[in-house]
């Protein structure tokens, strides 16, 4: 009986594949751009243009360093997300998802000169995330529209 459990759980993590980003010693001075989105349906990111993965980056209201340490404010202040990379342009934060515990991995690219914070929300395990990824990061742009950093899309 056991055996089979077992076995039927590595099938299915064998199935659902793997789209995470773990490498733990970046450094955000060298980014330059988000990680590009898998084939698969549950990642979104703003730099993925002209596909399904695509959501609008976030067009910043005012002062960009206002923007870029509101932004941090609003994911600190999320019991779900951690920050596990951060620097004056970019970060990198990981949200577990509160009943089943998965884990998906956050990105944020502040473009000062373009006035635009570009974003990416991705899960680590599965196909597809039920739109959860795409929520997430509406609701981000929705508490920076609220603080008045971010204007509408």
């Amino acid at each position: 009986m056991i055996q089979r459990i077992a076995q039927a759980l590595l099938t299915a993590l064998l199935l659902t594949g793997c789209t995470g980003m773990t490498e733990k010693n970046i450094d955000p001075a060298r980014i330059t751009q988000l990680a590009s989105c898998p084939s698969s349906p549950n990642c979104v990111s703003s730099a993925d243009v002209g596909d399904s993965h695509y959501i609008e980056p976030v067009a910043i209201d005012g002062d960009p360093d206002d923007a870029w340490q509101t932004l941090r404010d609003i994911l600190v202040a999320d019991g779900s997300i951690t920050i596990t990379a951060s620097g004056d342009h970019y970060i990198r934060a990981e949200a577990t998802t509160r009943l089943l515990r998965f884990t998906d991995d956050l990105e944020f690219l502040l473009k000062r000169e373009a006035g635009l914070i570009d974003m990416r929300s991705a899960s680590r395990l599965g196909y597809w995330d039920l739109g959860k990824n795409r929520k997430r990061l509406e609701s981000i742009r929705s508490k920076m529209q609220d603080a008045g950093v971010a204007g509408d899309s």
